[in-house]
C-alpha cells in the first residue's frame, strides 16, 4: 500500500508556541491531509523535546521542577494543536517511558559497533543551542544564532564516530537527489562535508554539571546528550524495532524542519541511523524564517508574533492560507497583519471568494438554486477545461514537492480562469437571450470546477474548503483521491440544491480595525470613537500623517545639502526614566564616540527590537533637552496606517555612510 510519513521536529518546551512553531505544524498538517487526499496511508507525528539544560534553567527561573515545566509547557502546545484542527497521528515526549527506553537500545547498539569511545574535550559551549560549536561556526567569537560569547569548557565526555561516515553520507547525498531539499540546502551540507574534516559528535553531558536527562546505558553517571535523545523521536513514537507503525512507515519518512537546524538533521541524524543499521529518511525539507521587520523572530526581541491571535482574528482558513502562500519554501519570508490581511482581501476575498458568490448567485437566479443539467465536456469549453486540468496537475506535483506558494499560484491560475470564463461567455446575456442550453452548460461547469478547486484546498483551509463544498452541495457527497480529480469531468449532479449566496471571505478594511482596536490598555478609558465608514479611518490618518500640499514650503538644493544624514547602528536601547513615549538610543554612526539620542518610538518599539539595528540618523540637528535628557540627532521614521516604521537600508551598509 502507498504510504507516507511526514514529522515536524519536535519543540522545545522552555517557552510557549509562536509563529514559527505554527507554521511547521501547519505546513505539516496540510501535507498530511495532501497526502491522504491523494490515497495514501498517512502518519504524522509532532511532540516535545523535554530533556538539556534550558529546561532545568527555565524550571528554576519559575520556580519549579523540570518535570512541572515539561508537562504544563507540553500541554500548551497540544492544546493549540488541538484548536488549530491539527491531524498528528502521534504525539511524542521525550520523558516518556517508550523513548527513554528507544534510546538507551540505540545507543547500546551503536557502543556496541565500536562507534561511541570515551575522550576529553575542551571546546566553545553554547547554552542557547546546547552544543559545542566550532571555530568556524563563531562569528566574532560569538554564536551567530544567539550573539552570545559561548563558554570555554573542558570535561570528559562519550563522543559517536560521526567522522567515519563523512564519506558515506556525502555520497548518499550525490547519489539521491532531492534527499535535502529546496537544493541550496543540499548544497550547503555537501559544502559542509567536502570543506574540511568532520568531527566526531559528543554525545554526552556529565551528571556533575546535567542530571536531566536519559541515562547512559553503558555508564551511569552521564546522560545523553539532548539532541542524539530528540532526533530518535522520529523512530521510538513508531515502536521500533518491532512496532507495526515502525515497519509499515519507517522507509517512507519525510522530516520537516527550519533552517536553524539543518545541521543535525542533515548530518548528525543519518549518520546516526547509519550506524544503527536503519535505512535514512527520504526527504528533509528544510524552510526559512519568519521575520518581523525584517528580523528573525525571537523571545528576547520582543517580536515574537502570537499565532492564535492572528488566527482568531480572521479566521484559520485565512491564516493557514497566507502562511503557505506568502513563504517561498526555502526562503525568509516577513510576516505583517498587513500582508495578511492583502492576501486575504486579493486572493480570497476578491478571486476566489468573488467566483464562488457569483456562480451561486446566478444558480438561484436563473436555475432555481438547484445545479443545471449542463453538458460540460464541449468544443467551446475545451480550453477552460484544459486550463483546469493543467492547473490541478501542476498543484499535485507541486505540492508533493513542498512547493506550496507555487503550488497555490498555480491553483489561482484557474481561479482567474474562471473569472474571466464568467466574464468572457456572459450567462446574464444567454438569459436573457434564452439561450438556456448554453447557459445551463456555463453554469454546470463552474460549479464543477469549483467543487474540484474546493477539494484541492482542503489541505490548505479545510475548515473553509469544507464550506464551499456544502455551499455546492457535496457535504455529504463521496470523495474519491486528487489523482481521480484529473481523469473525469463529473458535473455536480443536476438538482442538487445549492447554497443561495455565500460570504465565505468577507474583505477587511485593516485601516478601520486598527483605528478601532486599542494600542495599549489605557486606551481603555479613553471616550469611544465614532463609528466611522469604510475608508474613513484611513483617510483620516492620512491627513494627520501629511500636511496638506500646500503648507509644504519648496526648498533649494543647496538647503537639502546642509542635512548630514548618515547610517547609523543602535548599541543600546532602553525607556526615558520620566516619560513613556520615550526611548534612550546609544547610536554608532561612525564618529569616535556613540550618539545619546532620544526618540519618540516606545509607542511602536520595545528597547530590544530597536536595539542593534540599523537606521538613518539626522545628524547635524542642533541638540536640545528632551524631558530632561540631552538629545544628539534624530532618527527617521515613518508613520503607517499600523504604527510606526524606521527608515533602514535595504541591504548591508557600514555605519557611518552617509545618505545622499
Amino acid at each position: 500500500m502507498d504510504r507516507f510519513y511526514i514529522t515536524t521536529p519536535i519543540y522545545y518546551v522552555n517557552g510557549s508556541p509562536h509563529l514559527g512553531h505554527a507554521y511547521t505544524t501547519l505546513v505539516a498538517d496540510s501535507l498530511a491531509r495532501f497526502h491522504r487526499a491523494m490515497g495514501q496511508e498517512t502518519f504524522f507525528l509532532t511532540g516535545t523535546d523535554e530533556h538539556g539544560d534550558k529546561i532545568v534553567q527555565a524550571a528554576d527561573k519559575a520556580g519549579t521542577t523540570p518535570q512541572a515545566l515539561v508537562d504544563a509547557n507540553s500541554a500548551a502546545f497540544r492544546d493549540l494543536w488541538k484548536r488549530f484542527g491539527i491531524t498528528n497521528t502521534g504525539f511524542v515526549r521525550t520523558t516518556e517511558e517508550r523513548h527513554k527506553r528507544c534510546v538507551q537500545a540505540i545507543l547500546q547498539k551503536v557502543f556496541d559497533a565500536g562507534d561511541i569511545y570515551h575522550g576529553e574535550y575542551s571546546g566553545h559551549y553554547c547554552f542557547g543551542c546546547e552544543r559545542f560549536l566550532t571555530d568556524k561556526e563563531l562569528v566574532d567569537g560569538k554564536c551567530p544564532d544567539h550573539q552570545i560569547a559561548p563558554e570555554l569548557i573542558s570535561e570528559k565526555n562519550y563522543f559517536f564516530r560521526m567522522s567515519k561516515y563523512q564519506g558515506w553520507l556525502a555520497e548518499h547525498i550525490k547519489a539521491n537527489p532531492g534527499f535535502i531539499r529546496p537544493q541550496r540546502y543540499e548544497a550547503e551540507v555537501l559544502s559542509m562535508l567536502e570543506g574540511g574534516v568532520l568531527e566526531d559528535l559528543c554525545i554526552s553531558r556529565p551528571k556533575s554539571r546535567l542530571t536531566w536527562g536519559i541515562e547512559l546505558p553503558f555508564d551511569t553517571d552521564y546522560v545523553c546528550y539532548v539532541w542524539f535523545d530528540a532526533l530518535l523521536n522520529y523512530v521510538s513514537a513508531l515502536g521500533w524495532p518491532e512496532g507495526e507503525d515502525y515497519r509499515a512507515f519507517w522507509p517512507m519518512v519525510e522530516h520537516l524542519v527550519a533552517k536553524d537546524i539543518l545541521k543535525p538533521h542533515a548530518v548528525f541524524w543519518p549518520t546516526m541511523l547509519k550506524s544503527a543499521g536503519l535505512t535514512p529518511y527520504r526527504h528533509l525539507n528544510v524552510h526559512g524564517y519568519w521575520l518581523v521587520r525584517d528580523t528573525k523572530m525571537s523571545k528576547s526581541l520582543g517580536n515574537v508574533v502570537d499565532p492564535l491571535t492572528m488566527a482568531d482574528k480572521y479566521g484559520l482558513s485565512a491564516f493557514r492560507y497566507f502562511l503557505l502562500r506568502e513563504m517561498q519554501f526555502g526562503s525568509d519570508a516577513s510576516f505583517s497583519e498587513e500582508a495578511l490581511v492583502g492576501r486575504l482581501n486579493a486572493d480570497l476575498a476578491n478571486d476566489l471568494g468573488n467566483l464562488f458568490s457569483r456562480t451561486l448567485t446566478m444558480t438561484s437566479k436563473y436555475f432555481q438554486g438547484q445545479a443545471p443539467d449542463g453538458q460540460v465536456e464541449t468544443r467551446d469549453n475545451s480550453e477552460i477545461l484544459e486550463l483546469a486540468r493543467t492547473a490541478m496537475e501542476n498543484y499535485q506535483a507541486q505540492f508533493a514537492e513542498c512547493v506550496f506558494s507555487r503550488a497555490l499560484e498555480s491553483l489561482w491560475e484557474l481561479v482567474r480562469g474562471l473569472n474571466k470564463y464568467v466574464d468572457s461567455r456572459a450567462p446574464w446575456t444567454l438569459a436573457k437571450e434564452g439561450r438556456t442550453e448554453e447557459l445551463a452548460t456555463v453554469m454546470a461547469t463552474l460549479l464543477m470546477l469549483l467543487r474540484k478547486i474546493a477539494l484541492h484546498l482542503v489541505p490548505v483551509m479545510p475548515d473553509a474548503a469544507d464550506e464551499m463544498l456544502a455551499q455546492l452541495g457535496q457535504a455529504n457527497a463521496g470523495r474519491g483521491t486528487l489523482k481521480d480529480e484529473l481523469c473525469s469531468w463529473t458535473r455536480i449532479e443536476p438538482g442538487t440544491e445549492i447554497a443561495a449566496k455565500s460570504n465565505i471571505f468577507p474583505r477587511v478594511d485593516l485601516a478601520a480595525e486598527m483605528a478601532t482596536t486599542p494600542a495599549k490598555s489605557e486606551a481603555a478609558s479613553k471616550p469611544k470613537a465614532k463609528p466611522q465608514v469604510k475608508g474613513e479611518a484611513k483617510k483620516e490618518q492620512a491627513a494627520k500623517a501629511v500636511p496638506a500640499s500646500e503648507e509644504l514650503a519648496e526648498v533649494e538644493f543647496q538647503d537639502f545639502q546642509k542635512l548630514d544624514l548618515r547610517v547609523g547602528m543602535v548599541l543600546d536601547a532602553m525607556p526615558h526614566p520620566d516619560a513613556d513615549r520615550l526611548l534612550k538610543l546609544t547610536v554608532d554612526i561612525g564618529e569616535p564616540a556613540p550618539r545619546q539620542i532620544v526618540a519618540g518610538l516606545a509607542e511602536f518599539f520595545t528597547p530590544e527590537q530597536i536595539k542593534g539595528r540599523l537606521v538613518t540618523v539626522l545628524a547635524n540637528l542642533k541638540p536640545r533637552k528632551l524631558r530632561g535628557l540631552e538629545s544628539q540627532g534624530m532618527v527617521l521614521a515613518v508613520r503607517t496606517d499600523s504604527g510606526m516604521e524606521l527608515l533602514t537600508p535595504s541591504g548591508e551598509v557600514k555605519t557611518g555612510s552617509k545618505v545622499s
